[in-house]
């Protein structure tokens, strides 16, 4: 049970990590634009060491997040399973 919750607790830092990359550069949270969302992608990869698929899933995540977070007030990392996100 510990190794899940600290790997929840890592997977939400990797999604906040990617998320704040993607409020920097000031990106359409609706992009669909896979060379600008390769950039994501590719530092998901480089910092988390991640294949192809699941750092596309991350970058996925991070979007959500954003999505999520900006409609509620409600945090999406500590109530994702509201959301039916996948968040815990």
């Amino acid at each position: 049970m510990v190794n899940l919750f600290m790997s929840d607790i890592q997977h939400n830092s990797q999604i906040e990590k990617i998320a704040s990359a993607i409020l920097a550069d000031k990106i359409s949270l609706d992009e669909q634009d896979d060379s600008k969302l390769k950039k994501y992608q590719d530092l998901a990869k480089k910092e988390f060491h991640l294949q192809d698929e699941s750092a596309m899933e991350l970058v996925n995540e991070a979007f959500l997040y954003l999505k999520l977070k900006g409609a509620d007030s409600a945090d999406p990392l500590q109530h994702g399973d509201q959301f039916g996100a996948g968040f815990s």
